[in-house]
């Protein structure tokens, strides 16, 4: 032994064949390692009724985002923000998603087509991974707005063991809230 590492070619080849060829222990391995990909979507839509340029102005001014988040969250904006939103823009926030603990929570404004699109992705926060797309959709009936939220959970495969218990219905109340929060500042259906 050297420095607590076995140099013994017997022991190597033990650990090697427990490693990789046992096959009890490659399907456990390869069930962890798909929990540590799971990847979840969260999709909420609103039909607002009014103009398109309102809408996206509404949307497009990050101070507005302070709005329509639940006051339980403890959103606070930390860095300086312009009225309206352009590629590149990086803002930092505090939240506290989960028993009020506070987490720095940085995003990064990744792409914009005015009123089509735009897209945030989170650069430091509680998530192993978050794309939010923002979309929004003339039809007959007003303004088609819809959040498509691509996310991984931290400590994985841990992370996703919360995933359902508690993760997904915080989400879901964080996005039924800005729902009726939308539903008030504008007509919507």
């Amino acid at each position: 032994m050297l420095g607590g590492i076995c140099t013994s070619s017997s022991h190597q080849q033990f650990y090697s064949s427990m490693h990789y060829d046992n096959k009890q222990f490659s399907h456990i391995f390869s069930f962890i390692e798909k929990l540590q990909t799971l990847m979840y979507q969260l999709r909420e839509e609103v039909l607002i009724q009014d103009t398109m340029e309102s809408v996206w102005k509404f949307f497009a001014t990050p101070f507005n985002l302070q709005r329509i988040t639940p006051p339980d969250m403890g959103f606070v904006i930390k860095t300086p923000v312009p009225d309206e939103m352009y590629e590149g823009l990086i803002i930092a926030y505090t939240v506290r998603p989960l028993f009020g603990i506070p987490t720095e929570w940085v995003t990064e404004i990744t792409h914009i087509r005015k009123y089509e699109f735009f897209v945030d992705e989170q650069r430091i926060g509680p998530y192993a991974m978050w794309h939010h797309e923002h979309h929004f959709r003339q039809t007959d009936q007003g303004i088609l707005v819809t959040d498509i939220v691509s996310y991984q959970l931290p400590l994985a495969p841990f992370g996703n063991f919360l995933h359902p218990i508690l993760i997904k219905p915080r989400l879901q109340k964080i996005f039924s809230y800005r729902t009726r929060v939308i539903s008030e500042i504008f007509k919507t259906q």
